[in-house]
């Protein structure tokens, strides 16, 4: 058995195809050059160069591959020009979908996020059936996450074999980049969160997602959406947890978030025309606290089976790995 891994340079990625050489399962993966290839460092994979946009590259890394996970997205909550997103997530996903379909590639497991899950009016836990559109999308990530989304199950409705799934906020080793989360454990370790917004994340361990990954693919329905999640967490309580973890004193001064908006505006403005570089408060992050992003991942739980590794060894790894690999 061959599976292609899209993305498998990036943190899940990387996750989900070390967790499919644990199975025997021959991998290939798709790098560009120029990638940063240290998550892929003494890996047993097959390296192919290719492109999202470019579908005759596709098609050679798909070629004997009779399964796709399809990771790779450009995760980040700003861009210099926001059109990279919809480039790589939206129609990057719909041509390496179209590609999959027409070399007969058998099973087709995507990676979506826990963005593109609504969450009910009035509080609560959101579900794979929660109601959401595109207006309720905050940031061109999270609009083009949906968006492909929509791609996918338009596709799945036509006979594709894809199953959908939804990670929460992964951590733990390996998230060389990092991601918005891993950032944030990164800035409290260097004692960069002298205040904090109350919001709600879920949390799960990557390690945990990455078996989710296989376990849709072996046992989840066709065009169906599993969230990949473990457990629901107010910001502070993240927080007093990396407390324990680190011996850094967790803040105390909760900001209300209507206060952090026209500074996280001021350095989206000086993100957007004088560094280029990405803001230190970012207004997608200000926008989202106004979410408790709380989940029931009853749905995956049953049907899959994942791993339940607890968020305080996946935070405890998180750690470990950051502080070993001189982030903090």
């Amino acid at each position: 058995m061959k599976a292609l891994v899209t993305g498998a340079t990036g943190f899940v990625g990387a996750a989900v195809a070390r967790a499919l050489l644990d199975t025997g399962t021959e991998v290939r993966v798709i790098t560009r050059p120029g990638s940063d290839l240290r998550n892929l460092a003494g890996l047993a994979v097959e390296r192919v160069h290719g492109d999202l946009r470019d579908r005759a590259s596709l098609r050679r890394a798909l070629a004997g591959c009779r399964q796709l996970y399809h990771v790779a997205a450009h995760y980040a909550l700003w861009a210099k020009d926001p059109s990279v997103f919809y480039d790589v997530n939206v129609t990057g996903t719909r041509t390496l979908l179209e590609t999959a379909r027409e070399v007969g590639t058998e099973r087709i497991v995507y990676t979506s996020t826990i963005g593109a899950i609504g969450l009910p009016e009035g509080g609560g836990l959101g579900t794979e059936e929660t109601p959401v559109s595109l207006t309720q999308m905050a940031g061109d990530y999270k609009r083009s996450k949906y968006l492909a989304e929509q791609e996918v199950l338009t596709l799945a409705q036509a006979g594709l074999p894809v199953v959908i799934v939804n990670p929460s906020a992964p951590v733990g080793e390996r998230d060389i980049k990092p991601t918005p989360t891993g950032q944030m454990i990164v800035d409290f370790m260097k004692g960069r969160m002298p205040a904090y917004i109350e919001t709600g994340m879920n949390l799960i361990d990557v390690e945990d997602v990455a078996v989710g990954h296989i376990h849709a693919m072996e046992r989840g329905r066709i065009g169906e959406r599993y969230i990949l999640g473990n457990k629901n967490l107010m910001l502070k309580e993240i927080f007093e947890i990396l407390s324990r973890l680190t011996g850094i004193p967790a803040p105390t001064i909760k900001l209300p978030r209507l206060a952090i908006l026209p500074l996280a505006y001021a350095n989206q403005w000086i993100a957007d025309h004088l560094t280029h570089r990405p803001p230190r408060i970012p207004l997608e992050g200000v926008k989202m606290a106004k979410y408790r992003m709380h989940y029931d991942c009853s749905k995956a739980a049953r049907e899959l089976g994942p791993p339940q590794i607890p968020v305080e060894v996946a935070l405890e790894k998180a750690v470990r790995w950051f502080r070993n690999h001189g982030y903090a």
